[in-house]
């Protein structure tokens, strides 16, 4: 795809320098906005705005929504005030309102003069909602209908009004700005009579959000039900607006890449990969890597403290590694999955007793295996092929339980921790690899020095 959009971008430079205006735009109604949006992201900064303002109305709005916020506000310092207005116009108020929270403030202001007042309005409005909650980001635009209008001024309201609507499949029937129920197109299309009201069609049972919930709880149960929107209530039950499932999937991979990174040790960025500067990533990053090297000290206080037991059995000092290597994938691997279990909601604190029961028979099964693996490799690779006298049964044994041990220790802190940490009002992916490796490093030493000291003449 990335090819693809270069090999056009250079077409459409090639078409520029020749002045094909025409052919140009002929090209760029044929693609989907977000193809568009592509495209222009690898064109000449300078050349920019002379391909936007080829794009039809409509679809120049379109393509500027899916922009990243850099070349927004480069299109935004460009235009006239007329054609800001033009672009405004065209969007709906939750686009709008994305907008707005990723440009500095000069260019807001002027955002907010060119917008008409209902938009303005609309937009300062959802402007004062929590950050990340439902009422940051619902739309105020959808459509509504009375419980006493039939199946024929329904579908004539929806004619009338749907175009200024980001979403006309799913209506909301409100009495008072209450929600008493929905109906679809799909409805009022397929009903016996025209003359049907809308209460005796509607559906009752109307699930909604508020608008302080927390927008991966939106996002979440818009993937549960299966809906193409979800109605948002104020805190007096009256409906305010609506979220579509397009914004809950922009919320979705949001949350993912934040867990990704800060699972990864590192702060989370709002930029992509390719538009942030190596001192970005340098901010994001050395915060952790300066916590994780400080908490790495106790590894090697202990190591100190066992200082006269490694001069006596040095051969212990070879396994080491692998010993700490596998208690941090095993602790990864167990908190991974926690998490991916917590964030989709199938897991909860009530559930920590059988999640850590869970974790300790898999641990047993694992630490088995890989102990009696780590028995063969070491007596068959370390003591028969390298032929090291060092390597005895009892120095098998010992690496072996410890591992073992380790493991058991790694998979129960992995799931204990995240767990703990969403209880605590924490995101538990703080408390993924580089926190729960640490912390196994360490058990994993005292484990496998203090079997070793009872095992084996110190």
């Amino acid at each position: 795809m990335a090819e693809n959009n270069f090999s056009l971008a250079a077409t459409l430079q090639s078409m520029l320098e020749a002045k094909k205006y025409t052919s140009i735009r002929d090209v760029l109604v044929t693609m989907n906005p977000a193809d568009v949006a592509s495209v222009l992201e690898d064109m000449e900064e300078a050349k920019l705005p002379l391909l936007f303002r080829l794009l039809p109305k409509e679809e120049a709005a379109e393509t500027f929504v899916e922009m990243e916020p850099e070349l927004q506000e480069l299109l935004i310092k460009g235009f006239s005030d007329v054609e800001l207005k033009e672009v405004l116009d065209e969007l709906y108020v939750d686009d709008a309102v994305d907008i707005v929270e990723e440009m500095p403030a000069n260019v807001v202001k002027r955002i907010l003069k060119a917008a008409d007042p209902t938009m303005r309005r609309e937009i300062n409005e959802i402007l004062r909602y929590p950050e990340n909650s439902a009422g940051s980001m619902m739309t105020t635009e959808y459509v509504s209908l009375r419980p006493d209008m039939t199946v024929e001024q329904a579908i004539l309201r929806i004619r009338r009004t749907g175009v200024d609507k980001e979403t006309i499949y799913t209506c909301y029937v409100t009495k008072d700005r209450k929600i008493l129920g929905i109906v679809t197109v799909k409805d009022l299309l397929l009903a016996p009579d025209d003359e049907m009201l809308i209460s005796d069609l509607m559906t009752t049972n109307v699930i909604s959000v508020n608008t302080s919930t927390d927008q991966e709880e939106v996002a979440q149960m818009l993937s549960k039900y299966n809906y193409l929107a979800l109605p948002v209530v104020d805190n007096e039950e009256r409906m305010v607006g609506i979220v579509t499932f397009d914004d809950a999937m922009d919320v979705m991979e949001d949350e993912a890449t934040e867990d990704i990174e800060i699972m990864g040790g590192m702060t989370p960025s709002d930029k992509s990969y390719l538009r942030s500067t190596p001192l970005d990533l340098f901010r994001h990053r050395i915060p952790w890597l300066l916590l994780l090297m400080v908490s790495a000290t106790f590894t090697g206080m202990i190591i100190s403290h066992f200082e006269n037991a490694l001069a006596a059995q040095v051969v212990l000092t070879a396994f080491i590694p692998m010993l700490m290597d596998t208690g941090g994938n095993s602790g990864s691997q167990a908190s991974v999955t926690v998490i991916r279990a917590l964030s989709l909601g199938e897991l909860e604190f009530s559930d920590l007793t059988s999640a850590i029961w869970k974790e300790v028979r898999t641990a047993v099964m694992c630490g088995c295996v890989l102990a009696v693996a780590c028995f063969g490799k070491i007596m068959l690779v370390d003591h028969l092929l390298m032929h090291n006298p060092s390597v005895t049964p009892v120095v098998a044994l010992v690496v072996c339980l410890a591992l073992a041990i380790t493991v058991l220790a790694a998979k129960v802190i992995g799931c204990l921790l995240p767990m703990l940490a969403k209880k605590i009002g924490f995101d538990p992916a703080v408390m993924a690899s580089p926190f729960i490796t640490t912390m196994v490093d360490a058990i994993s030493l005292l484990v496998y020095f203090a079997i070793a000291t009872s095992l084996l003449p110190m």
